[in-house]
């Protein structure tokens, strides 16, 4: 009885044992199982997202070598274009503006002369002022000519005008009689309109090397 209570009891033991190590080896196993699993499914997230930023810087770096490509074929069109538009606009300015307003001032040369006072102060040169004075008795108040100087005179400042004796609205300051500002203003826009024709010329003449290479 005693053998057979120390066998059992062995036995007992034994199995109790090995049960609790099998179910401590499959604890283990299935514990290993989810640190490969987690590890495994770490390891793939991380490589999508590498993929992935891979593929996005070199769709960033192709986007922006297309874009660099672009603008280095639109330049020599783009510097054609903008010289030729502000050669037209330069050139219009000084032909249609200037020069006329410069002949004006001149033919006032021999005009009557009198004495004025600056009735509205501004941008004269613009043709943004107005004078005061007396012709023939009364009392002219008249916008001087675009291309006129004096504009950093004050209202009240003291002035010789020339005007037309048969319309005395028609006036210029005595000092702008030569051409004034706007002789000037015509020939620096008239070579501004030159050089950037020049630019559009050299412009052209880069398309048609690049066009044939």
């Amino acid at each position: 009885m005693g053998l057979n209570g120390t066998v059992d009891g062995g036995g007992s033991g034994a199995r109790t044992g090995s049960g609790a190590g099998a179910v401590g080896g499959r604890r283990s196993r299935n514990a290993g199982s989810a640190g490969n699993g987690s590890a495994g499914n770490a390891g793939n997230g991380s490589g999508n997202a590498e993929s992935e930023s891979g593929s996005a810087g070199a769709g960033g770096w192709g986007g922006r070598a297309g874009v660099h490509e672009t603008g280095q074929h639109l330049g020599p069109r783009a510097s054609l274009l903008m010289s030729l538009a502000f050669a037209l606009l330069l050139g219009a300015l000084s032909a249609l503006v200037m020069f006329p307003a410069a002949q004006h001032l001149r033919s006032l040369q021999d005009g009557e002369r009198a004495r004025a006072t600056l009735h509205t102060a501004g941008a004269c040169m613009t043709g943004q002022c107005k004078v005061t004075f007396e012709a023939d008795g009364r009392t002219v108040v008249a916008d001087l000519p675009v291309g006129s100087g004096g504009g950093k005179s004050s209202v009240g400042a003291a002035l010789v005008v020339r005007y037309q004796a048969d319309d005395p609205r028609v006036v210029a300051r005595e000092q702008d009689t030569g051409g004034g500002g706007a002789a000037l203003l015509a020939w620096l826009t008239a070579g501004a309109a030159v050089f950037f024709l020049a630019l559009s010329g050299a412009a052209a003449i880069f398309l048609a090397r690049q066009r044939r290479t």
